[in-house]
């Protein structure tokens, strides 16, 4: 008969018990262990970002902008009467002079009109031969008579003197004497006054020719105007260059004032570029910039900046130093690089894709193997095209990623492969 033995339990019993504590020891370290463990790092493909070193050194601030080539010299051609369009000689493209005969307009009513004022001027000008003719004739009867009573006067003057003599000699009464001084005193006054209607005659005269030669410029002004206005009816060029724009076609009736045409000289350019509003608060009149046509690279400096805002742009105009490639013409699109400044010994790098100047952002940056990158806190100063200051956050040598990683927000660490 078997006794059992008391001693066997509780051995098992604190067998037991000691598994149970090593067990959940375990579970309790690896939970510990697994807690302190790092989330899982998405792996990106090395190939497809783009990575760059912090530099310090000189870093030359520019802006760029897109824009046009555009001439300096530009005529417009307007109509400077009414009429319709009858012909055109020549269509855009085409080199012009001054004289060049663009397009021919038609105005009937204009012809006429011409013809009226030069009949009108033909009108007043014989008005003021005849005129002229009878102003003359009445001056020559007005010298006439004041001849008459200058000889009356004579007669008169020698008379009295005569009777003078004889007076005191007794030989004539006192009244006889009188009477012929006193009639020589009545033609001196009339010779005086025949004298003054005279020059007052001439001046009338001349009043009378001017008011009426007045009339006649008149008239030759307003027939200068139709003329000219008849003249312009054959639209000319006006300007040496490239007829750029016909406005019109033919049969089109057209009004005073309407474009008609634009002619520019093709060998004086400038650029206009359109650069961001935020950029172009550093621009400055005089300022080297650079102007790629695709076809070659001219230089150029900043000769104007529009002190207005369009669109979220402002328009600087570029006149060119250097000569002009092949293919430049007027409208080509164009890409200008504006030079600023030069940074001198700043710490600078690439210039991410949304890394603005003067901003702090997120980045990720390389580890010392290159195969992790973590995200960190940059901050950022002026800025280039290509370029950006940095402020704080990164060293010389340090690497980071510039390429849009919007798609590993969520993430501080990742892989590279």
């Amino acid at each position: 008969m078997d006794i059992a033995r008391k001693n066997v339990v509780r051995n098992r019993k604190i067998r037991n018990f000691i598994y149970s504590l090593v067990a959940i020891a375990l579970v309790v370290s690896i939970t510990v262990g697994l807690s302190r463990l790092k989330p899982a790092a998405p792996t990106v493909d090395r190939a497809s970002i783009w990575v760059d070193k912090v530099k310090r050194g000189s870093m030359l601030r520019q802006v760029r902008g897109l824009g046009t080539l555009v001439p300096e010299d530009i005529l417009f051609i307007p109509a400077n009467t009414q009429g319709r369009v009858e012909k055109i000689l020549v269509r855009p493209g085409a080199e012009v002079t001054k004289e060049t005969l663009l397009i021919i307009l038609n105005n009937p009513e204009l012809e006429q009109a011409v013809q009226d004022v030069d009949l009108q001027v033909k009108g007043a000008k014989a008005d003021y031969a005849n005129l002229r003719v009878k102003l003359e004739s009445q001056k020559l009867d007005q010298r006439a008579i004041a001849a008459s009573v200058q000889a009356d006067f004579n007669q008169a003057k020698l008379q009295a003197e005569a009777n003078e003599e004889l007076y005191k000699k007794g030989l004539l009464s006192e009244l006889q004497y009188k009477l012929a001084k006193n009639k020589a005193e009545e033609l001196s006054t009339r010779c005086d006054i025949e004298e003054k209607r005279i020059a007052i005659s001439s001046e009338s005269i001349e009043a009378q020719l001017s008011a009426q030669q007045a009339k006649i410029d008149q008239l030759q002004a307003l027939y200068q105007l139709k003329r000219n206005q008849l003249d312009s009816l054959n639209v000319r060029a006006g300007s040496e260059g490239v007829l750029q724009q016909l406005s019109v076609e033919v049969g089109q009736q057209v009004n005073p004032g309407t474009n008609l045409a634009r002619v520019a000289n093709p060998n004086r350019l400038k650029a206009e570029l359109k650069i961001a509003e935020t950029q172009a608060k550093d621009i400055l009149v005089g300022q080297n910039a650079s102007i790629d046509t695709r076809n070659g690279i001219i230089t150029g400096k900043v000769s104007r900046i529009d002190p207005a805002v369009s669109q979220g742009t402002v328009t600087v105009d570029v006149v060119l130093t250097s000569e002009l490639p092949k293919g430049a013409r007027p409208d080509l699109s164009v890409d200008g690089t504006i030079e600023l400044e030069n940074l001198i010994d700043i710490l600078y790098v690439g210039r991410p894709v949304h890394g603005q100047a003067n901003s702090t952002i997120g980045i990720f940056k390389l580890d010392s193997s290159g195969k992790e990158a973590y995200r960190i806190t940059v901050k950022l100063g002026r800025s280039s095209v290509n370029t950006i200051e940095v402020l704080e956050g990164l060293s010389v040598d340090d690497q980071v990623i510039l390429s849009d990683m919007t798609s590993w927000d969520i993430y501080s660490r990742i892989r590279l492969n």
